[in-house]
C-alpha cells in the first residue's frame, strides 16, 4: 500500500471545511487556487452567513451539509466525495485563515520526496504566537498519542494535512466532531500507514471566536481515547479500530 521510495504525484485535491467563514473564505480559496490543485472542494456544515455561495463565485466546488453536524463529519462527506473521483492525494486546511496556503507545496515535495501517504502540519517549531493553553494542550496530544500507538506526531490536533487518496478508506474515523482528527492518527498508526510531519507556521486571528466546545470535545476526545487503550491492551495482536 504505501511506496518507500521517491512518488511523482499526478494530481491532487484541496479540501476546506467551513462553519460561518463568510470573512475568511475567498481569501482562503483564492490562495489555494495559487497552488494550482486539480479541485478546490469545500464543505459548508450549514454555514448562515452565506459562506457556500461566496466559496461557489471564488471557484470551489461547494457540497453542503443539510445541518450542522461538526468538523469530523464534513471532512467525512469531503473524503468520500474524494475517493469517488480520480484523483490521488488531498490537502487538507481550514477556512478561517489560520492555515497559509502558500504552505501547501511543502506537503507536496514532502510526500514526493518519501512516498509517506499522512503528514501532519507542525506549528511546535515556533510556538510564539500559540496561545499557551494549545501549548500545553498539542504537547499533551503528542504524549497520549505516543503512549496510545507508540508514534510521535508533534501537533496532533493540526488541521493542515496531507493525505494520499488510497489509504483514506482504512483510516477514515466514524466521530463526527472534533475527535475525528485524533482519531484518524489512531487509525493510521494500528494499520501501519506511515505518519510524519511538516513544518507550518503558526498563525492565530485573536479576534476569531473558536468553533471547539472545550467541555464537549475534550469529553469526546477522551471517549476516543478510552476506547483505543482498553481495545489495544485487551487484545493488540488482533486489534482492529473502529
Amino acid at each position: 500500500m504505501e511506496q518507500a521510495s521517491s512518488t511523482a504525484l499526478k494530481s491532487f485535491c484541496v479540501l476546506i471545511c467551513a462553519f460561518n467563514e463568510a470573512k475568511h473564505i475567498e481569501a482562503v480559496i483564492q490562495g489555494v487556487l495559487l497552488q494550482k490543485p486539480d479541485v478546490v472542494l469545500v464543505v459548508d456544515d450549514c454555514s448562515t452567513d452565506g459562506t457556500a455561495e461566496i466559496a461557489r463565485q471564488a471557484g470551489a466546488v461547494v457540497l453542503q451539509n443539510p445541518v450542522n453536524t461538526g468538523k469530523g463529519a464534513s471532512l467525512q462527506k469531503g473524503f468520500e466525495w474524494i475517493r469517488s473521483r480520480d484523483l490521488e492525494a488531498v490537502v487538507v486546511l481550514d477556512g478561517d485563515g489560520q492555515h497559509d496556503p502558500a504552505e501547501i507545496p511543502r506537503f507536496l515535495d514532502a510526500y514526493q520526496r518519501t512516498g509517506i501517504p499522512v503528514l501532519v502540519g507542525n506549528r511546535m517549531s515556533d510556538t510564539s504566537g500559540m496561545p499557551i493553553e494549545r501549548r500545553y494542550t498539542n504537547r499533551f496530544m503528542a504524549w497520549v498519542l505516543n503512549r496510545l500507538v507508540k508514534i510521535y506526531v508533534a501537533d496532533p490536533p493540526c488541521g493542515y494535512r496531507f493525505y494520499r487518496a488510497d489509504v483514506l478508506p482504512f483510516i477514515t474515523s466514524k466521530e463526527q466532531r472534533f475527535a475525528f482528527e485524533f482519531d484518524v492518527l489512531i487509525h493510521a498508526a494500528l494499520r501501519r500507514v506511515r505518519i510524519d510531519s511538516v513544518r507550518i507556521s503558526t498563525i492565530y486571528t485573536r479576534s476569531r471566536r473558536s468553533h471547539v466546545e472545550p467541555l464537549r470535545d475534550a469529553w469526546l476526545l477522551f471517549k476516543v481515547v478510552k476506547h483505543h487503550f482498553f481495545a489495544v491492551r485487551n487484545d493488540e495482536a488482533h486489534y482492529t479500530p473502529r
